[in-house]
């Protein structure tokens, strides 16, 4: 393909060959290359241990510096390289991350949270994001740590809004919440995507939520991309709704593992 994944010659985010090794010995991440493009939304999408969450991690700089090192390949943003940087400085540059887990000041009210390094420029997006999430505006007062699984994920991207960013890094929304309010918040997502241009790059083990509201998906395995392509192709591919999707054999994973060794599928 002469544009993959019908990224721009110029995508905000590029990552080239990137690896990642544990303890000097163990590689997370071998050779994983992936673009999001300005204002679009792309899924990474794959099992436990397939290396999704390193990879954001390296993207946003928050690898544990003492277990972690980037040892191969290119991470940049809007041009500028990323490898090398700390947290708060990528952050400073627009990129903005959602943990997976530790989201919250779980002691603070809502409106702390939401108002932790505020000034006056944001209070309109506080008001942004009392309008996306209107059950955090009816909790204004009350105690993080009380909010239910579903709320302290609204939160944890209201307070990632806050942060003004150009690209949103959302890591296992889904983790502990029911299907339906996954595909809730997803289409809030949606939504603040198509208001604000702002791009998103979702890593999720539902593979299905996450991908009916990206333009482009990327499938990992073992640290490495299997798959990738238009969202609506990965969804109606096969191979990818046999095992992802749980359509069909379950036992799938054996075959397409076989299918992946021989020819990579890619979109």
């Amino acid at each position: 393909m002469s544009n993959p994944g019908g990224v721009a010659e110029a995508p905000l985010l590029d990552v080239r060959q990137l690896e990642v090794v544990y303890h000097d010995v163990a590689t997370a991440v071998q050779g994983i290359s992936m673009q999001v493009a300005a204002g679009s939304i792309v899924a990474m999408i794959g099992t436990n241990g397939a290396g999704k969450t390193t990879t954001l991690r390296a993207v946003s700089g928050f690898l544990p510096a003492e277990d972690v090192a980037i040892t191969d390949g290119i991470i940049s943003f809007a041009g500028r390289s990323l490898r090398g940087l700390l947290p708060d400085q990528i952050s400073r540059l627009g990129i903005v991350l959602v943990p997976e887990r530790n989201k919250l000041f779980d002691t603070l009210t809502v409106r702390e949270n939401l108002d932790f390094n505020m000034t006056r420029a944001r209070q309109r997006i506080r008001e942004a994001v009392f309008e996306y999430f209107p059950q955090l505006a009816e909790r204004q007062k009350q105690v993080a740590g009380y909010l239910s699984g579903g709320e302290k994920q609204m939160l944890a991207i209201g307070m990632a809004l806050i942060c003004e960013p150009r690209l949103l890094l959302v890591d296992e929304l889904s983790l502990g919440l029911a299907p339906i309010v996954t595909e809730e918040i997803m289409t809030i997502l949606r939504a603040i995507n198509r208001s604000l241009g702002l791009a998103m790059l979702i890593v999720e083990q539902n593979a299905a939520a996450a991908l009916r509201i990206a333009s482009f998906g990327y499938v990992l395995e073992n640290g490495r991309v299997v798959f990738k392509g238009e969202a609506e192709k990965l969804l109606a591919h096969q191979d990818i709704r046999e095992f992802y999707l749980g359509d069909g054999n379950a036992g799938s994973y054996r075959n397409i593992r076989q299918y992946t060794r021989k020819r990579r599928w890619w979109g």
